[in-house]
């Protein structure tokens, strides 16, 4: 018996030993890395990836995850045999007991004595058993809330990141505009030096190039403020350099979207509904729980006892080696057990109900995030031309101002017809990015 119980002692151990290093180990490698440069040259997959390395967030959701393992760990072990040692030493300071026998007192020395017990149990009831169960649905609930905590992350990097190029884009095309203006500037003025053309129409053109230089800066500070986002994002020192390696034109193909729109909607594959397929496996996992309330719970204990005398005398009353077997049967609780069973039956209910309702309401919300993508694809393919088609406008526009073809107001009407362009060019920009992205993550791609 004493072979038995220690090795059943050391089983636990082990046991518990390597859960511990499992933890450990996992919540190691969740440590976040030091940014080793203050220069990032990052595509739109990169930045993504380096985002979800860096977030803190995610590695909260992370280490949630874990915590759900040692949790459910707690549980399981709760059900493996227990172990307790103890030692305890008396010293009864030179008492001696008296016992009367025959009409005789005898003396009876009460020596010191040192006594060792060690005590190994097990208990196993339904409850607990479903408990373990319970744990496992809790992890894979905390499983879906980090993936679903990535997939937003993701999605908020390539909005993030599509803005910073898009305005960098539309900033590039009004210095291009601003050099052309400023030279039909310079031209007018040297006209109205020569006398051939009055001061209003240079000052008109002045006018121009002051809105330009304005809509310039205006680009400038919105680039910073989305570069600032985008740091957040990717969790890096505000001093840090960031290259964008990756162009509009790769993120937003038609191949990409036509094919996103191609995808057949699985609803099992959706984040939303597995995690209210989980609540409603809980709750049903709930009602088993309650129901084995009225189960029994089974006990082995083993005792093992010795003394150890320092001096003459002591009687040995304890038996070194003790086994013990309970059963334990619940009887009557006053309602109690069963108000319980009830509650999460009707909790079970209430699940149901949510899991057909979130069912109906995904089917819908994916034939309006396609209708929302489809119609943003085509709205940005309109603008692309259009900004296309003013730029040329102006471009002709400026150039036959140069050669006195075109009027101050013909200049005037193309410039800000290019600056409106540009500001619906770049809106229709992210309302298809924004709508792309819903539709990934809602499909879970």
């Amino acid at each position: 018996m004493k072979k038995v119980l220690f090795m059943m002692m050391a089983l636990v151990m082990s046991a518990g030993v390597m859960a511990e290093d499992h933890v450990m180990a996992a919540t190691k490698s969740q440590q976040p890395s030091a940014v080793s440069s203050q220069t990032l040259s990052l595509s739109l997959e990169e930045a993504q990836e380096y985002a979800v390395q860096q977030n803190r967030s995610l590695k909260n959701a992370s280490l949630a995850v874990q915590e759900a393992y040692a949790q459910r760990w707690q549980t399981i072990a709760a059900m493996l045999p227990q172990a307790d040692g103890t030692y305890t030493y008396s010293n009864y300071l030179g008492y001696s007991a008296t016992l009367s026998m025959g009409g005789a007192a005898v003396p009876i020395n009460m020596p010191n004595v040192g006594a060792l017990g060690v005590t190994a149990s097990v208990g196993i009831n339904g409850q607990g058993i479903v408990g373990a169960l319970l744990n496992n649905i809790a992890i894979d609930m905390k499983k879906i809330a980090l993936e679903k905590s990535e997939n937003e992350l993701r999605s908020s990097v390539m909005s993030s990141y599509v803005s910073v190029l898009a305005l960098q884009s539309i900033s590039n095309l009004l210095d291009s505009s601003l050099t052309n203006i400023q030279n039909l500037e310079q031209i007018t003025q040297n006209s109205v030096n020569a006398g051939a053309a009055e001061q209003t129409a240079a000052d008109q053109i002045r006018v121009r190039v002051n809105t330009l230089k304005n809509s310039i800066h205006t680009q400038k500070r919105n680039i910073e403020l989305a570069t600032n986002s985008l740091k957040v994002l990717l969790d890096v020192p505000v001093e840090t350099e960031l290259t964008l390696t990756e162009n509009i034109d790769e993120i937003l193909s038609p191949e990409r979207v036509l094919t996103l729109l191609g995808e057949d909607f699985d609803i099992h594959n959706n984040l939303t509904y597995q995690q209210v397929a989980k609540s409603t496996e809980l709750a049903k996992r709930n009602v088993h729980m309650a129901g084995w309330a009225y189960g029994p719970t089974v006990a082995l204990a083993y005792n093992y006892a010795n003394q150890q005398y320092y001096g003459e005398g002591g009687m040995r009353m304890t038996p070194p080696n003790t086994i013990q077997v309970r059963v334990t049967m619940p009887l009557w609780s006053s309602g109690k057990r069963a108000a319980g069973v009830v509650e999460k039956k009707i909790a079970y209910e209430e699940a149901k109900n949510t899991l057909s309702e979130t069912t109906d309401n995904l089917a819908i919300q994916y034939r309006q995030l396609r209708f929302n993508l489809t119609n943003a694809y085509e709205t940005y393919m309109n603008e692309k031309d259009n900004i296309e088609v003013t730029q040329r406008v102006f471009n002709s526009a400026t150039e036959k101002y140069k050669w006195g073809a075109a009027s101050n107001l013909e200049l005037t009407n193309a410039s800000n017809d290019l600056i409106n362009a540009q500001s619906t060019y770049v809106n229709a920009m992210l309302q298809l990015v924004n709508a792309q992205s819903e539709l990934e993550e809602f499909l879970n791609k």
